[in-house]
Formats: C-alpha cells, sequence, structure tokens
C-alpha cells in the first residue's frame, strides 16, 4: 500500500471515529427508572422490581429482578422471555441483560 493510500485510509477510520464518538452517540438511551416503570406496567402485582444498570452508568448492560405471583406455574424460562419481550424495543440498544426473577413466598 502506498504512503498516500495509508494516509487516506487513516483519516477515513479518524472520520468513523469522530462521528461514533460525537454528539449523543455515547449516551445512555434507557435509564433505570423508564425500564422499571415498563416492568411495573407489565407486572402490576409485582413485590419487587429492581434494575440496575452495571455498566458503569452509560446504559449498555442492566441487571434486572422481578418478583411476582404473576410467574407462579411458569418455568425460569418463560418468566425470563415474558421479561425480554416486555422490553423488546429497549433491548435493542443494549449490550446485555441479567435478568433474575422469582415468585414471593406466600
Amino acid at each position: 500500500m502506498s504512503h498516500n493510500m495509508m494516509r487516506l485510509a487513516g483519516q477515513r477510520y479518524i472520520s468513523i471515529l469522530s462521528r461514533v464518538w460525537s454528539g449523543t452517540a455515547g449516551a445512555a438511551k434507557n435509564s433505570e427508572d423508564a425500564l422499571r416503570k415498563t416492568l411495573q406496567n407489565k407486572f402490576p402485582q409485582a413485590k419487587n422490581v429492581v434494575v440496575s444498570d452495571i455498566s458503569g452508568g452509560c446504559g449498555s448492560m442492566y441487571e434486572i429482578y422481578v418478583e411476582t405471583t404473576e410467574f407462579k406455574g411458569l418455568s425460569t424460562v418463560k418468566q425470563h422471555r415474558l421479561i425480554t419481550e416486555t422490553l423488546k424495543s429497549e433491548i435493542k440498544d443494549m449490550h446485555g441483560l441479567r435478568i433474575h426473577t422469582s415468585v414471593p413466598s406466600e
């Protein structure tokens, strides 16, 4: 590769990085409160709904805990599927999600 081609490739790389890192590209698109409210609306009988940003504040990874009687009789997989279906549009912007569910003891 010639010197001019390498310089051009480097400029393109920097240009792409500039676009990625400028503006609100790095801002969190989700918030703990917004996710918690969405889950509370879906599961109105929930005893506990806890949402924690575990990405260091950038909003790319969350840990979620939902405890509700609405999960009674459902497998863990089905419980988690209900959470992911509820947050389907929000999950598109995340890198990861940890889900914990339970049924309250009576």
